[in-house]
């Protein structure tokens, strides 16, 4: 009999750990493009982790980091158009319609990007000669780990964007005394920036580009702090070197000017120095712990088994998924699915974009911003129905501003009550149509309002619904006033 609960409790114990490894992406190999490195992320500060063995790349991206500033794109061209559009569109002259809104309809600007920090870059030394590489994300715990052997020494790192304090904490150790040894600089592709010392810390500053004649408001400001356990920590004014270490922990926070999206009087500085003060108050371990405390209070309300996982990396798995071996791989992929709202989409902070909060570029694929036809949408189905109604609240927040912004666009450029926005805006909460003609579609009001009534109906918040109403109303307000008779049927159209 005990033997039996002995081979018992192994079974048990493998299969535990098989469901556990079931919830981790891992890689055999450094990341060699962007689309292949890790993601972390807690709304406000993003990370892609490559996980390189000589020469580690740390991307970042903070969430108010945008080009441009405070503008408008309502063309006062427009009013009055729309009538004649209408009567051309009723004649089937749908091509001299199409004329007519586009020498009207526009302004010029077509949405600003959201934009990249930069890089913290590591340079571990010249050693290329390297055996038993993994790369893990652990949805689990929201946690990226790199492991790695070097001769007889074995090399970890881990790291995580801290959901309880606004910091990516990185911890780099090895298994022999004294075997830690890196330079950190930074890497942007700003033009004009400034890198520097700044006690123990080491900064990097710049501006938001200028972007379709609008200026550069965002100041942003990241500021990197490395902890050694034993060796030297050397401060420079290009870079930081650690030599002789047994471990390091290296902090980054980053912050800028933005306060909202018609205010820019924030102090970068100030931020990034309250928040590193806070990070590198608690101990490492103290540090993770709350970090999973806050991630685990949402990420473990959903789990999903429907069937069992391999062992297998995540690359060999996506491949043999047909071979029907593997159903486990559709429950990562699910809750991976949770992890990025999780880490893009955090109450008090912006809402997820195009790439979430991810992005290497200074002009991201169709800018990056929110493109409200589809795809930020699409980004939110998941909130309510895998239960993290909270991550929808930047989402939320988003809604209201544009009711507001946005009633000056209904009046420039349809004469019509309520609010009304087309199929992008940004983080200026800009709401004329952008691209071009055939893009005038006023439909996102209306498609942006559903996620307030789908919040509304799995919850049961009537406060919140009472919140909502504005925007509601403003919504329906719009298309009260846009419909017209069709001159034919009669429809309202």
């Amino acid at each position: 009999m005990k033997n039996r609960l002995i081979n018992l409790l192994i079974v048990v114990l493998y299969c535990t750990i098989l469901r556990a490894d079931g919830l981790k992406l891992w890689y055999r190999h450094p990341a060699k493009v962007w689309t292949e490195a890790s993601p972390l992320g807690n709304s406000h500060l993003g990370a892609m982790v490559y996980g390189g063995v000589v020469n580690e790349e740390i991307q970042l991206n903070e969430e108010t980091v945008w080009g441009g500033g405070p503008y408008r794109n309502d063309s006062p061209k427009a009013f009055g158009v729309l009538a004649k559009v209408r009567e051309l569109i009723f004649a089937g002259q749908e091509k001299e319609a199409e004329k007519l809104m586009a020498d009207n309809f526009f302004t010029g600007q077509h949405g600003m990007p959201f934009q990249t920090i930069g890089s913290l870059m590591l340079k571990f030394g010249e050693q290329t000669d390297y055996s038993d590489y993994r790369r893990e994300l652990d949805l689990k715990k929201a946690i990226v780990s790199i492991r790695y052997k070097i001769g007889n020494v074995n090399y970890t790192r881990t790291l995580f964007t801290s959901l309880a304090d606004n910091a990516l904490i990185m911890r780099i150790e090895a298994n022999k005394p004294g075997s830690v040894n890196f330079v950190a600089r930074y890497n942007t592709p700003y033009k004009e920036y400034t890198i520097k010392k700044n006690k123990k810390c080491l900064l990097l500053s710049g501006r938001g580009s200028a972007h379709e004649g609008i200026p550069g408001a965002i100041r942003f400001e990241t500021r990197t702090h490395i902890k050694a356990e034993s060796g030297k920590v050397i401060v420079k004014d290009d870079c930081i070197e650690v030599k002789n270490a047994d471990a390091a922990v290296v902090y980054v926070t980053a912050a800028t000017n933005f306060v909202n999206y018609k205010d820019v009087s924030g102090n970068e500085t100030h931020r990034t120095r309250e928040l590193m003060a806070k990070a590198v108050k608690l101990s490492y371990a103290k540090q993770m712990a709350a970090h999973e405390a806050v991630y685990q209070k949402y990420f473990n309300r959903v789990s999903l088994n429907i069937g069992s996982s391999s062992e297998e990396d995540t690359p060999y798995r996506i491949r043999h998924f047909k071979e029907g071996k593997d159903l486990g791989l559709v429950a990562l992929i699910f809750q991976f699915g949770r992890y990025l709202l999780i880490s893009s989409s955090q109450p008090g902070g912006q809402p997820a974009g195009l790439q979430g909060i991810w992005n290497k570029e200074l002009l991201a694929p169709w800018d990056g911003k929110y493109t409200i036809n589809i795809n930020t949408e699409m980004n939110y189905w998941p909130a309510e129905v895998t239960n993290l109604s909270e991550m929808h609240q930047p989402l939320f927040q988003m809604v209201e501003e544009l009711s507001e912004t946005a009633q000056g666009t209904a009046r420039t450029l349809y004469n019509c009550r309520g609010w009304v926005v087309h199929h992008n805006t940004d983080i200026w909460r800009m709401a004329g149509p952008v691209d071009g003609a055939s893009y005038v579609w006023p439909l996102g009001g209306a498609w942006l309002s559903q996620h307030l009534w789908q919040h509304y109906l799995y919850t049961g918040d009537q406060d919140f619904l009472k919140s909502a109403y504005p925007a509601l109303k403003g919504a329906a307000d719009f298309f009260l006033d846009y419909l017209v008779p069709h001159p034919k049927y009669g429809w309202m159209v």
